[in-house]
């Protein structure tokens, strides 16, 4: 079987936020729209806190979430207690030629600080929302070749869809 490839799919503000007190911070249903669109059929990886914020498993996707508790188990999703092994175990989940890590910043920052992610999916909403969490400086880790940016406005919002490789 050929490398997956594997991405990080997130919604950021101009100064990479992306949370406050567990929550979005923006909720924008074309953002919604691609997530799904991207993510069906291919196995998702999360923190226990981010699973906490949205509350429920995730459909037509392998879930697997990464947590540090043995005795945290939830119906319809796979345990973890690394990044690594939950890519180890999305390997072998359907749609293994891609595969999602969805947050939150600490799963953000290991995969990226561990080289293990090829593509970014992001959606850069403009604006400062007065975040408490933060992605990190992806230029930093070499993504700067933009395969899409596709500049959009809805529902109060400016952003774009940008996708970046290495």
């Amino acid at each position: 079987m050929n490398k997956p490839k594997i991405s990080i799919i997130v919604a950021i503000d101009e100064k990479r936020g992306i949370g406050k007190n567990n929550e979005l911070l923006f909720k924008i249903s074309e953002d919604f729209k691609r997530m799904r669109t991207l993510t069906s059929g291919h196995a998702i990886i999360m923190g226990r806190r981010t699973f906490a914020s949205i509350g429920r498993v995730l459909p037509n996707r392998t879930n697997i979430i990464v947590t540090r508790d043995p005795d945290f188990n939830i119906a319809g999703a796979t345990m973890s207690f690394s990044v690594e092994d939950a890519l180890e175990k999305a390997k072998n989940a359907p749609g293994a030629d891609e595969i999602f890590i969805f947050g939150g910043g600490q799963i953000f920052k290991e995969a990226l600080e561990k080289g293990l992610v090829d593509r970014l999916y992001l959606t850069v909403v403009k604006g400062d929302y007065g975040a408490d969490t933060f992605f990190p400086d992806y230029e930093a880790f070499g993504f700067n070749k933009i395969i899409e940016n596709d500049e959009r406005e809805a529902e109060g919002y400016r952003y774009s869809f940008l996708t970046l490789d290495k």
